[in-house]
């Protein structure tokens, strides 16, 4: 017979050995179990924190977003197969573009890399203005997800790149004139309507040919709008830190801080240079001069003399418009930004172009384009070498400047 206590010492062995089992079988379930909480909780926190940033900004902007338009985490990583590297579908430094199907609906989701304040605020930022934007010629946002560090942006998804990759292919054909005028037309509808048809003032702050997408039938969609900012109707200019894309950045803009519509109305004329030329003004420097890209086409303009710089297939394809374009790309580039027009009045003259490319062939035969023609844009050109002089120097400053913290 087994003593009571010898028996009572198995028992406690056994059931020891039972309970130890049981755990080390349950181990990974709870931990599992405590990590998706923890989890969980992560999300639930970073959902409070953005949307109060969120509502704080729609808020404040009295823009009507709608819960309607938060998208779930879980929704998005079933979208793209939990951001798999082969559904990423471009994206730069600080983020990366994912495709995806949502709702049956092919999207697009931005990702940021990093995780900073400026980041989040600029997310944030893009949302409130998207929401209140309805424009044929501007990105649509879908939705946004709030459960991540940086949100995620959710947009329609536009298939065909950004006018900077259509552009600068290899090759000597590119877009054609006739497609590029249209280009730059629906550009500025969108921003006129931007400055002056939405509930509030937006200015962009960074139109760039890579922030142009175009869908299959080439047309125009303006997007990226972390940048932008709301401009209080009673105001005229607001002093903000400066949005900085060499080549295309307002020098008043970058010296002073202070931002108007006028900042946006020089980006598009560096953008009308580049739908003329093929050449970008960041990188473009002509012969041992080295002169920029805006400063020598304003002098060959003076001259009469722009098929030196001048794409070749605009050249052939093009008619007297072309003059005109550069004529107006001259008037938006003009240093003394009270001087430049509205993006309204640029709009009329790019209606008013396209009209003129649409005239019958033998209409069109009495306008060719011909040296020293001065088209239908009145600009005054005296003083223009002095004026491309001065540009030249300031784009040389801004590129060195860039260089080192401000």
């Amino acid at each position: 017979m087994i003593p009571y206590f010898t028996g009572l010492g198995i028992g406690l062995v056994a059931s020891g050995s039972s309970i130890i089992l049981l755990l080390v079988l349950a181990a990974p379930f709870i931990a599992r179990k405590v990590k998706l909480n923890t989890a969980n909780k992560f999300k639930r926190r970073l959902f409070k924190q953005n949307h109060g940033l969120l509502l704080q900004q729609l808020i404040s902007q009295k823009t009507d977003f709608g819960e309607r338009m938060i998208i779930s985490l879980l929704d998005l990583e079933k979208a793209t197969n939990n951001f798999d590297r082969t559904r990423e579908a471009g994206g730069g430094g600080h983020g990366v573009l994912y495709k995806g199907i949502l709702d049956l609906q092919v999207v697009a989701i931005k990702k940021s890399k990093i995780v900073v304040q400026r980041e989040i605020d600029d997310f944030i930022n893009e949302v409130a203005i998207l929401s209140q934007i309805n424009h044929q010629n501007v990105v649509k946002l879908i939705g946004c997800c709030l459960e991540r560090e940086v949100p995620l942006l959710v947009y329609e998804f536009i298939s065909n790149g950004t006018l900077d990759h259509h552009l600068h292919i290899e090759g000597p054909m590119s877009l054609s004139w006739d497609d590029r005028t249209r280009i730059a037309l629906e550009v500025a509808r969108a921003l006129s309507y931007l400055h002056s048809a939405a509930s509030m003032p937006i200015y962009h702050r960074d139109i760039k040919s890579s922030n142009i997408l175009l869908d299959d039938n080439l047309t125009a969609n303006v997007s990226d709008f972390g940048a932008s900012r709301y401009i209080p109707i009673d105001k005229t200019g607001v002093t903000t830190a400066v949005q900085r894309t060499i080549g295309y950045l307002d020098p008043m803009y970058y010296y002073t801080g202070g931002l108007t519509d006028k900042s946006d109305v020089l980006s598009f004329g560096v953008l009308l240079v580049e739908l003329l030329t093929r050449k970008k003004s960041c990188m473009y420097r002509s012969g041992g001069d080295g002169v920029g890209l805006i400063s020598h086409l304003i002098s060959l303009l003076a001259e009469g003399n722009l098929d030196e710089l001048i794409d070749p297939q605009v050249t052939e394809e093009g008619d007297g418009e072309v003059q005109e374009l550069a004529m107006l790309a001259a008037m938006c580039i003009n240093l003394k930004g009270e001087e430049r027009p509205t993006m309204r009045e640029v709009e009329m003259k790019l209606e008013n172009l396209r009209a003129s490319i649409s005239v019958a062939p033998d209409a069109a035969a009495t306008r060719r384009y011909d040296r020293g023609q001065t088209g239908s844009v009145c600009m005054p050109t005296e003083g223009v070498v002095v004026e491309a002089s001065r540009q030249y120097t300031m784009e040389e400053e801004i590129l060195l400047s860039a260089r080192y913290p401000r």
